[in-house]
This record gives structure tokens, sequence and C-alpha cells, in this order.
């Protein structure tokens, strides 16, 4: 498991796509956001997390189609589902790179760009901890989604419409951490929503997207 962690984390590096691409990205929205609604720092102060939140989604999405496509392509895929490591296991380890590249360096990220974006002061922390509960979410139900789809020509789009209705509890309660956490109201309620929705995908998904790989690769 950790020779594909490894291998995976050198794809990703090497293939580009993922780490430079997501965190580019996400520092356009952050930058384009006020120049769009414009300047008024209570305004921005108020959709803050929720640009923040769509803006590591939308991030954690660009890269999703690259996941299980190339190892498809070069018949690795192939292989995974027959070596000895279950491939439960391997999709584990996938989803785990792709956090490891996306949404990792993200979280690390995302107090900067709350300052262009005039994130009160009380909002930092529980932005990167919001984040650092719900993007393995969003790796996971990736993975799910790209195990649907893959062997599918052009299969970005219909990847993106199956997962982007999934993302929706993640990111609602993602936002609400962050805005409760910074008007100083109780936010134990949808965190703890969150991490539940995090370790239900992380203890199921996996399974559901082997089962849709080896179907595929009938």
């Amino acid at each position: 498991m950790t020779a594909l962690l490894i291998r995976d984390l050198r794809l990703a590096f090497r293939a580009g796509g993922g780490f430079g691409l997501g965190l580019a990205f996400f520092l356009l929205i952050a930058v384009l956001v006020p120049l769009g609604v414009g300047p008024e720092g209570g305004t921005l102060a108020k959709i803050a997390p929720g640009i923040l939140w769509v803006g590591a989604l939308l991030a954690c999405l660009l890269s999703l189609d690259r996941l299980f496509a190339l190892d498809f392509e070069d018949g690795s895929l192939d292989l995974l589902a027959t070596a000895p490591l279950p491939l439960e296991g391997a999709v584990a380890v996938k989803a785990l790179a792709h956090w490891m590249v996306t949404g990792l360096p993200l979280t690390l990220v995302s107090p900067v760009l709350g300052v262009l974006l005039n994130l009160p002061q009380p909002g930092y922390l529980w932005l990167v901890v919001s984040l650092l509960a719900g993007t393995p979410a969003l790796s996971v139900i990736g993975a799910f989604g790209a195990a649907l789809v893959v062997g599918v020509k052009r299969g970005g789009l219909l990847l993106s419409l199956l997962v982007l209705p999934l993302y929706v509890p993640t990111l609602i309660f993602g936002a609400e951490v962050v805005r409760r956490g910074m008007e100083g109201q109780a936010l134990a309620t949808p965190l703890a929503l969150m991490a539940a929705i995090t370790a239900g995908a992380a203890a199921l998904l996996p399974f559901a997207a082997a089962a849709a790989i080896r179907i595929n690769l009938r």
C-alpha cells in the first residue's frame, strides 16, 4: 500500500494537473470574486465561507477524471484488480493520494486566501478545521465517481454531474462551520455532521468504488 501511495504521489507531481492546477484555480477564485462583487469588506466577509468552500470543492474536482483513467489506459488497473492487495485498499490509497496533492495543500493555503476575501479573524481557525475534516470526503466521494466512469470516453462531464450532488452536504456543513466560528456561535453540530460524512464515506465508498471498477473491467 505504501508503494502504491508513493507511486501515485510521484505521478501526480510529474504529470501536473493536481497539485499546481488545484492551487492556481483556488487562487483565481479568491482573486476574481472581490473583483466581481466589489471591494466592500462587509459583503466579502459575509460570503467568504461559502466562496472558499466552493473554490476548494471545484479545485478538488479538477483532477478526479485522472484518478483511474491513466491506470485504465496503461493496463495498471487490471493488475491492481488481480493483485494480492484488495482493490478496496487500492481505491482508498488512491483517494488518500488525491487528498494529499489537492485537499491538504488547499487547506494549508486557505488562510492566505481568506485575507483576500476579508474573512474575519475568528474564522481562520475554523476554516482550516472544516477543510481538514471535509476535504477527505471530497476525495473519497470523487474516487467513487471516478470508478463509475472509468473507461468511458470523455467522462469528465459525466463525472462532474455524478459527484457534485454528493458534494452538497459537505459543502453546506463546511461553510456553516466557518460562518458559525467567525460569529462565535455553537458549531458542534455541523462539525460533527461533516466529520460523520467523512467517516462514512471513507468506510463505505471504497467498497462501492471497487465493485464499480470490477464491473467496468469485465
